[in-house]
């Protein structure tokens, strides 16, 4: 067999050759996704406006039905439970409000139960991130009836959560990839966080930490446009004010920044204490012999029971959060707030109703911080603290801990009050907490609900190493490319002696090595052809190629959607073959990075051994010369 006719790898591959051919050929497939990126930042743009639209409705709709629940007056005027006068009968609102989320989520969606964020990361890690378009409208719904008749969170988890159902529905609509769906998702979900609180920096980092498990271009832009967006809607719809406002806070010394770096160890502990109580009740609660649909409705009993004897504990209560940070609550206040807060919280939410965690964790926070500034105030007056920044930090710490979302905790508590003196003392709190979660709580506030249930959640952004190795640092000379002008006959009396070559696609060229495609074995060796046919009649894929500059992600991906085990390495206009890249080399490289990453975590072990060995070793020494003496 003439071996220019039928080749075995005719063109040699190695890097130095490769290295010195030319790429000519622009990059369609880039330029392509930049096109993309444009349309889902303009979807994003337009799913941020809407969300802020249903992020003003929902708080009037909860200030309507508050009205309607504690004053029996039709008003869209913000009021607070806390100053209603229904005395006894306050215990049953909540729980009637609980009895429709119930009806709700039982004829209406499941879904509508919890706090958003978990299911939301659910629906991006199994689901393609795909959710059901009911909850655009049935969780702001089921949310404002809970909120609206005493049940203690925020608005934020409602709107964050029916931010997310409305961009990964727009994304459905648009048959776009479950990839650009869950940056839709996440764009609609942290633009209805920045309409509310005014916090668009803060709202990308929570993306990225919660619900994207990446950082890259394609979904920074379209989630940072939609954060854009919702601050800027929040200016027109709620005013320029912070939301918290707070008094002004002096830059600390060095023992305060101590202080506030024991106390955020002391929070970081009381974080793991309030996420395994709240899912300690969730169990409780599925233990109880009656359907789950009036579980809602024994929490909001409960939740009423609690604000019988403490009213400050119904309701959204963003007022708490401005007054434990204005450092005037008594001692005696601060303290029933926190304790009754946590407790009427942690019961709804593990009832399964509607709500949301991030302002109880801050009101909570918060009232922890002021009371551990009063007592470090009160033992050590020269320490430099002031209880309103210990009440910022401290809010800011039980959301990293919980959440262990440390970034967004950090912005969050900057963009909110509008203190960012409070940068370094946030740093200091934060850090400890986060830390502490970490090594004593294997998963969050955010993640245990879903983990139970088997889905493993990304806890690190690292790169990866497919997407930062190229063709040209890993193909081999190990492929075989056959000539279109081979019969059948030729090309499978050949590829029988080749008995190394170990795979089911064949990629085909002319006579000038440039590439014409790929065909199968089976359709190679198929009884239905005539032996005489010219491989070239048997080409039916003639797209699927990569170039020397792809990155072995892009490769794995072109190999995944053609559904083939080889690819061309091609150049220049003419597609001329350089090289042929197979799974194998793609496993080869990733094998290769995984033993690397523990050759040096091996190496850091063995150093700490080393080290440990050298201490020891000296203090044996100055053991021995004391003796000696």
């Amino acid at each position: 067999m003439n071996k220019s006719v039928l080749k075995n790898n005719p063109i040699p591959i190695s890097p130095s050759l490769n290295s010195a051919i030319e790429e000519e050929e622009s990059d369609f497939k880039k330029g392509d996704d930049k096109i993309r990126l444009l349309k889902i930042s303009f979807a994003a743009f337009l799913v941020a406006i809407a969300v802020s639209a249903i992020a003003k409705f929902l708080i009037h709709l909860i200030d309507l039905i508050t009205n309607l629940s504690f004053y029996q007056n039709f008003s869209f005027i913000h009021t607070t439970p806390a100053s209603n006068s229904l005395g006894l009968w306050v215990i049953i609102v909540p729980a009637l409000g609980g009895v429709i989320v119930g009806l709700m989520a039982l004829f209406g969606s499941k879904a509508i139960r919890g706090h958003g964020i978990p299911e939301a990361m659910e629906q991006i890690l199994t689901n393609q991130s795909k959710i059901k378009p009911t909850i655009t409208y049935l969780k702001p719904i089921s949310s404002a009836i809970s909120i609206g008749t005493g049940g203690p969170f925020g608005a934020e988890g409602p709107i964050i959560a029916t931010g997310g159902a409305l961009g990964s529905t727009i994304g459905q609509i648009l048959k776009i990839s479950h990839n650009e769906r869950k940056i839709l998702l996440a764009a609609g979900a942290t633009a209805g966080m920045s309409a509310i609180f005014n916090s668009p920096i803060a709202a990308i980092f929570l993306a990225i930490e919660l619900l994207l498990f990446e950082f890259s271009p394609r979904s920074l832009v379209p989630v940072a446009i939609a954060c854009m967006v919702g601050a800027s809607m929040h200016l027109v719809l709620f005013g320029e004010k912070p939301v918290f406002e707070a008094v002004a806070i002096a830059s600390p010394n060095n023992s305060a920044l101590m202080m506030y770096g024991a106390m955020g160890i002391v929070i970081g502990l009381l974080s793991v204490f309030v996420s395994k109580a709240v899912y300690y009740i969730e169990e409780a609660f599925e233990k109880l012999p009656i359907h789950w649909m009036w579980w809602p409705a024994i929490g909001g009993l409960l939740v009423g029971l609690v604000g019988y004897f403490y009213p400050r504990t119904l309701g959204v209560g963003y007022e708490n959060i401005t007054d434990v940070l204005s450092g005037n609550l008594p001692m005696k206040i601060i303290f029933a707030l926190c304790v009754f807060k946590f407790i009427s919280w942690a019961i709804a939410l593990g009832s399964g109703t509607s709500g949301g965690t991030l302002a109880p964790l801050l009101t909570i926070g918060g009232a922890t911080g002021a009371l551990l500034g009063i007592a470090i105030l009160h033992y050590f007056p020269a320490s430099g603290i002031t209880v309103p920044l210990a009440a910022l930090v401290g809010m800011a710490a039980m959301f990293a801990g919980a959440s262990r979302a440390l970034l967004t905790s950090i912005i969050f508590a900057l963009e909110t009050t509008g203190q960012y003196n409070a940068l370094l003392p946030l740093l200091i709190t934060c850090v400890p907490s986060y830390l502490i979660s970490f090594l004593f709580m294997e998963n969050t506030i955010m993640t245990e609900k879903i983990a139970r249930r088997g889905i493993k959640t990304p806890n690190s952004y690292e790169p990866d190493i497919l997407e930062r190795l190229t063709v040209e640092q890993v193909i081999t000379d190990n492929g075989i490319i056959i000539s279109e002008e081979n019969s059948i006959s030729e090309a499978c009396a050949w590829l029988n002696k080749e008995t190394t070559y170990q795979s089911n696609y064949f990629v085909v060229s002319n006579n000038n090595g440039e590439y014409k495609g790929i065909i199968s074995s089976s359709n190679l060796y198929s009884d239905h052809h005539v032996k005489s046919t010219k491989l070239g009649a048997l080409i039916r894929r003639n797209s699927a190629c990569v170039k020397l500059t792809d990155s072995l992600k892009i490769t794995a991906e072109t190999m995944a959607k053609e559904n083939v085990d080889v690819l061309p390495v091609i150049s220049g206009e003419e597609k001329a073959i350089v090289g042929i890249i197979s799974y194998r080399d793609i496993l080869s490289a990733y094998k290769y990075g995984i033993e690397e990453h523990e050759k040096k975590q091996y190496h850091i072990s063995l150093k700490r051994k080393s080290l440990k060995m050298l201490i020891k070793g000296q203090k044996l020494i100055e053991l021995t010369m004391r003796k000696n003496k």
